[in-house]
């Protein structure tokens, strides 16, 4: 394993905390982060105060046992790949869901220059849907 995918499974394989930690840690001051059309949280995200408003910390409030389990890494150069299942509650509804998704990284100089998120969005909707 290489030192990209180091850094990308870090911020997966521990626990939330340290994950978000590690990701923290890993992120450009300048990153990117794009969450996929159709996804809640959809768009593009620049910098790490930023990610982490608009992304990490609806997660954290909006849902309960949010997680995001990988079950494969993929490194080529400067990106990483990791495939996996995301699966959490919504609290707002009560549903549950599970939807696969892929991220793509492309690390700079040792840090997270930009995630890409492709998702099964529509299972993700369902548990937004109140009807």
């Amino acid at each position: 394993m290489g030192a990209n995918l180091d850094l990308i499974r870090a911020t997966y394989e521990g626990s939330s905390e340290d994950n978000g930690r590690n990701l923290v840690a890993a992120l450009a001051p300048d990153a990117t982060w794009t969450e996929a059309e159709g996804f809640p949280y959809a768009g593009t995200y620049v910098g790490v105060d930023a990610i982490i408003a608009g992304v990490f910390h609806r997660l954290g409030t909006e849902w309960s046992g949010y997680s995001a389990k990988v079950h494969t890494f993929m490194e080529d150069g400067n990106r990483v790949a990791a495939f996996g299942v995301y699966s959490g509650t919504y609290k707002a509804t009560g549903k549950s869901m599970r939807a696969t998704f892929a991220h793509l990284y492309e690390v700079r100089n040792g840090k997270i220059a930009h995630m890409t998120q492709y998702v099964d969005s529509h299972m993700v909707m369902q548990a937004l849907d109140a009807g």
